[in-house]
């Protein structure tokens, strides 16, 4: 290729993708380490920190227009020493460069250009610029640099003493009481019930993401109060983002957004997080609701996960780009007149099926393909048998995938980010929990192994693999979720190789990011670079906060080993920011589950015998969202299982809820009944 001719800068050694693709760039651009923040010493230059990912549309685009441009490159040369930064690989730099941005009165989002004095602390920022914007910036910085060196870096020092402040002082949290109550659940969920759009789903306007943490808190909250207008609300949201085009209808996934308030039109790239969580919400939905379009989108969903982001080791990759060919989405929409070139005399239902039309409802005439109602509502409002509609929306979604086959793919960002692994693990477990399916159990297993022997080594994991190399440490994200996931994975194989391999992680977190005086944990290990800020992770954003996950990490552990450490803390986590999430749900959803869990004690279910693995799956078919389950085939030292037996080598079930058991019972249906008496009636159960 052309640009082998040119130059390397510092990035070509990286193995981040996002990274290499500015590898040859004119920018003199470093990765972030100490190399860069030594030369901006030595040097006494201001340093220009950019910040993106693989997938990021405007990322792209600012690449092209600015840090390609001979001219620009020369300047931002001149005057800065230039860092890039690949969010994924370190969200540690981009948490504390993005709340320092915030903290200037600009909103986030990405790319993020924020600029630093030479001790690396920031004083200004931004996100994308046109080239005329990107350049009078650079100029007019350079200048101020030179000649008010003093202010700004007396700025640079205020936004470092705001990024060191206590993440619970900064949002005003004063710690609560421990208990909870069915007010103060109350309470929780009206204040997020404000923010529904009833007319198309979600929560708040334009643009839209699926934030399935709160999605799954309200499943939660229905499942406790049976409250309609969430039940209602939570189909309504699951319908309308599966029958949009943020759903990709010929080949499954979900885009990262909607940029319109009806999910319609996309921001195109597809994540591994967005998708392994949407798994895991919409299996959760299907035992709840048994709605066959919540299956089919699980089934799709996988399918493309497996198809188009596993790799030959059966790790996962991190994401696909927007763009193919230097265009947004041109890799998913069709024209009407490529439709009826394809489909001839069956294109006019096609495109009535997915609401084509000759002027299109994207860019250039393009049509994003797109539902509007069920299968079932379709086939009576055109007088067609369901069947028959069924196969022929089958052979249209083959055909177009056999087109788009011949297409120019969007890129493949082929990093594996341990954390994204674990929530796409704990989507296929889920998947697996609910519907049986032995090829999501296979995945699991498989991902599950591959994530235990390439990112944990000893004690500890890595953050990143690629290639055969693992070279970031772990953050606290990697391992609350992965922990997480391997409690799920527990619980669907009853192996307990993965139960311990949560409890020695959830030992090392303990031993190594705990904050004692805060009783929360911080972002990054103890021995890891020290950045001008250490942060927590708060807040439950599209991916829940590490903090959240962490705690209820430690309420279920404590559950499995009987250990009131792990009670104790997870109650006291809870405590801190008990306050904020009944306040603010909507950036709470997964401490709002948490909340859920404490309400009423969970089920303790332990199974015994030689059918054990058969009376689990009896018992998941059935909606119980506050019981974890625990079981072996014969004995087992583990606290839950120890001293239980098959009675009469019959397989027995123990329901107990704070260390007091049941009778036991030896059929998934006297269980259930035990169940149903403690938690109340739930329309999910059989009648018994």
């Amino acid at each position: 290729m052309a640009q082998n001719k040119k130059t390397p800068n510092k990035l070509i050694n990286e193995s981040s993708p996002y990274l290499l693709q500015h590898a040859y760039n004119p920018v003199d651009w470093y990765p972030w380490g100490e190399e860069a923040l030594q030369k901006a010493r030595q040097e006494d230059k201001p340093i220009l920190v950019s910040i993106g990912y693989a997938a990021c549309h405007w990322c792209h685009v600012m690449e092209h227009q600015s840090f390609e441009n001979e001219k620009i490159a020369s300047v931002m040369n001149e005057h800065f020493v230039c860092i890039k930064v690949d969010r994924e690989e370190r969200p540690d730099v981009d948490a504390v460069h993005m709340e320092a941005l915030q903290a200037m009165g600009v909103q986030g989002g990405w790319p993020l250009n924020v600029f630093l004095n030479s001790e690396a602390k920031p004083f200004y920022g931004g996100t994308y610029f046109t080239p005329q914007q990107w350049v009078k910036l650079l100029l007019n910085i350079a200048e101020a640099y030179a000649k008010d060196r003093q202010k700004l870096d007396q700025s640079a020092e205020q936004f470092v003493k705001h990024l060191n402040l206590s993440e619970l002082k900064r949002f005003g949290i004063q710690q609560s009481q421990t208990e909870v109550s069915e007010e103060e659940f109350e309470e929780l969920y009206r204040n997020l019930a404000r923010q529904f759009d009833k007319k198309h789903g979600g929560f708040g306007a334009a643009p839209k993401f699926p934030m399935p943490a709160n999605l799954l808190f309200l499943l939660r909250y229905y499942a406790h109060t049976e409250n309609a207008a969430a039940l209602k609300h939570i189909n309504l949201t699951l319908h309308e983002m599966a029958y949009g085009g943020i759903y990709d209808q010929i080949g499954g996934g979900f885009a990262r957004y909607s940029v319109d308030e009806k999910w319609l039109a996309p921001h195109f790239e597809k994540m591994l997080y967005d998708n392994g969580q949407l798994i895991s919400l919409y299996a959760e939905a299907y035992l709840l609701t048994k709605e066959t379009l919540y299956k089919d989108v699980v089934h799709e969903t996988i399918a493309f996960a497996e198809r188009e982001l596993m790799s030959e080791e059966g790790g996962f990759y991190s994401s696909l780009d927007a763009d193919s060919e230097g265009v947004e989405g041109k890799f998913y929409v069709f024209t009407r007149q490529e439709l009826q070139d394809l489909f001839g005399a069956e294109e006019p239902i096609l495109s009535k099926y997915y609401h084509v039309t000759t002027t299109g409802n994207f860019e250039h005439g393009q049509n994003i393909l797109h539902r509007r109602i069920s299968d079932a509502h379709f086939a009576k409002e055109n007088e067609l048998e369901l069947e028959v509609l069924e196969e022929m929306v089958k052979t249209w979604k083959d055909k177009l995938m056999e087109v788009r086959s011949q297409r120019i793919r969007p890129g493949l960002d082929e990093k594996i980010l341990c954390s994204w692994n674990a929530i796409m693990l704990k989507g296929l477990a889920d998947a697996y929990y609910t519907f049986g399916n032995k090829r999501f159990l296979h995945l699991a297993v498989r991902n599950a192994d591959f994530i235990l022997r390439h990112f944990k080594q000893g004690d500890r994991l890595y953050h990143n693999y690629k290639e055969g190399k693992a070279s970031i440490d772990g953050f606290l994200e990697d391992y609350a979720l992965l922990i997480r996931a391997l409690i799920r994975v527990y619980e669907i194989t009853f192996d307990e190789k993965y139960l311990q391999e949560a409890r020695q992680l959830t030992d090392y977190t303990l031993a190594n990011f705990l904050d004692e005086q805060e009783q929360l944990f911080f972002f990054t290990d103890q021995s890891a670079e020290k950045l001008v800020a250490r942060k927590k992770e708060l807040l439950d954003n599209v991916i829940p906060s590490s903090n959240s996950v962490m705690a209820t990490n430690l309420y279920l552990l404590g559950l499995y080993f009987d250990e009131e450490r792990y009670q104790q803390l997870a109650d006291a986590m809870l405590a801190q920011v008990k306050e904020l999430v009944v306040r603010e749900p909507g950036h709470m959803g997964n401490w709002a589950t948490l909340y859920y869990h404490k309400l009423q004690p969970t089920a303790e279910v332990a199974i015994v015998g030689h059918q054990a693995p058969e009376m689990r799956s009896e018992l998941s078919s059935f909606y119980i969202p506050n019981m974890l389950l625990a079981g072996t085939e014969g004995q087992s030292e583990l606290p839950l299982l120890q001293d239980r037996s098959a009675i009469n080598g019959k397989t027995t079930v123990y329901v107990c809820y704070n260390r007091t058991c049941q009778l036991p019972v030896q059929t998934a249906a006297e269980a259930l009944e035990q169940l149903q008496n403690r938690t109340g009636q739930n329309p999910n159960f059989p009648a018994l």
